[in-house]
């Protein structure tokens, strides 16, 4: 059974702590950091980490679309 909407979910938990990772690096909240401090991060960290949310979003409802159909088609051959 292929892993449909698990690349989607994966690709976005990654984004969404690399996105909070970033944004608490531009905050100066993690120290000795060679990106602590900086302002761009603290403005591409909250933009990479709702990138990431979109994208765990649209993992669970590739899953979801997958499911039903997976569904549909046992139903249509327990009906056969």
């Amino acid at each position: 059974m292929p892993m449909k909407g698990w690349l989607w979910l994966t690709g976005g938990l990654l984004a969404l702590v690399l996105g909070v990772l970033w944004t608490a690096q531009g905050l100066d909240l993690v120290h000795d950091s060679v990106l602590s401090g900086v302002t761009a991060m603290a403005v591409a960290g909250p933009v990479v980490a709702v990138a990431g949310v979109a994208l765990m979003v649209t993992g669970v409802r590739v899953r979801a679309r997958f499911k039903q159909q997976l569904a549909a088609q046992q139903d249509h051959r327990a009906e056969s």
